[in-house]
């Protein structure tokens, strides 16, 4: 079996609320399939998020087994993520589900904003039993994806928390995503901008079938071209929030900008090569050392929502330590320093 005709596993990532759901769902109607059962549709995503439930649950176990949250903008977050990526049991679980869905002639799409944390096992997998794993990341302006979740998600944890994550996960999941040194640099991932979705979704998911040599994108049928224009609805572009709308240190705000024009052009064509790897290498070990500035600064507060987050001791405790010692040994120690130690715990008499 050549590579051309081996089954295609589509990778979806990108950060929550960057259109991932709509390119899955485009991929969907034109003919790739999702594994069932879905993720149903809510009041945030009204047309379905396309995301397997199987793989939402094991994302889900995978993070908490390590202490990593969806939007996690630690960037050493990306160490504990890896340490699952290498796991041989998660890769033989992975292979051996993956291996299920799998049918000839078919070709699958796998989406979930946790789906980055995870590439490396995905992509693994996916050649395990055979597969073709190729790669798709939908990018959109970030003060939208910020302003989105806010909308949706709540802003318990603000927006620079917000955009901070954004921040770590696109970075990452970029480097992540290159091809593996000695590949056609064209071949395995594209970036698809959210905005080029709904101005032109016929010539974006082209664009994407070209280039990752999938048959239903490069040529839908007319049929499943007016499914398509059924699904898209640009009026779910509600959100239009700039970066300058946004209460953000300087030098976050920065950050995120020189980031995001770099992820722009990236997704233009012809742009994915060693200049702009180069680029985000910089930009990537640039948020790493903002983070770890921010760390360190913040040590005291870090402290004290640790202590705040201590249960209070109940006053029916028991007895103090001091009452636990032999009446022998507390007899040994100086009546003036037994009085100065009752006091330093509070019971003198």
């Amino acid at each position: 079996m050549t590579e051309s005709q081996a089954p295609a596993v589509l990778l979806v990532a990108g950060a929550g609320r960057s259109g991932t759901s709509t390119f899955a769902g485009l991929a969907r109607v034109l003919g790739l399939s999702v594994p069932q059962p879905e993720v149903g549709p809510d009041p945030s995503n009204p047309r379905g998020f396309s995301e397997p439930q199987w793989v939402v649950d094991l994302h889900e176990r995978l993070l908490r087994g390590v202490g990593v949250q969806v939007a996690d903008a630690r960037p050493s977050a990306w160490w504990d993520a890896a340490e699952v990526c290498t796991d041989e049991a998660a890769r033989i679980r992975v292979a051996g589900w993956l291996e299920e869905q799998l049918a000839p002639g078919t070709d699958l799409v796998l989406k979930d904003p946790r789906l980055g944390w995870f590439v490396p096992l995905w992509r693994a997998a996916a050649l395990r039993v055979g597969a073709r794993p190729v790669l798709a990341t939908v990018v959109r302006a970030p003060g939208e994806v910020v302003a989105s979740r806010q909308t949706h998600y709540g802003d318990r944890l603000g927006a620079a928390h917000l955009a901070a994550g954004w921040l770590n996960m696109q970075l990452h999941v970029e480097r992540a995503t290159r091809c593996p040194v000695g590949e056609d640099a064209a071949g395995p991932r594209v970036l698809v901008r959210y905005a080029d979705l709904l101005e032109d979704w016929v010539r974006a998911t082209t664009h994407v079938g070209r280039v990752l040599d999938l048959v239903a994108l490069r040529e839908p049928t007319s049929e499943r071209v007016r499914d398509g224009h059924r699904f898209v609805d640009p009026s779910l572009h509600r959100t239009t929030t700039g970066l300058g709308e946004l209460d953000l240190p300087a030098s976050l705000r920065e950050l995120v900008e020189e980031t995001w024009t770099e992820l722009d052009l990236l997704a233009g064509p012809g742009a994915d090569g060693p200049e702009a790897h180069a680029r985000l290498d910089e930009l990537r070990a640039a948020y790493v050392d903002l983070y770890s500035d921010a760390e360190a600064v913040t040590r005291s507060s870090v402290l004290a929502a640790r202590r705040d987050r201590r249960p209070p001791t109940p006053p029916d405790a028991g007895p103090h330590t001091a009452d636990t010692v032999p009446h022998g040994l507390r007899a040994m120690v100086p009546g003036p320093v037994r009085r100065g130690l009752r006091r330093a715990v509070g019971r003198p008499r």
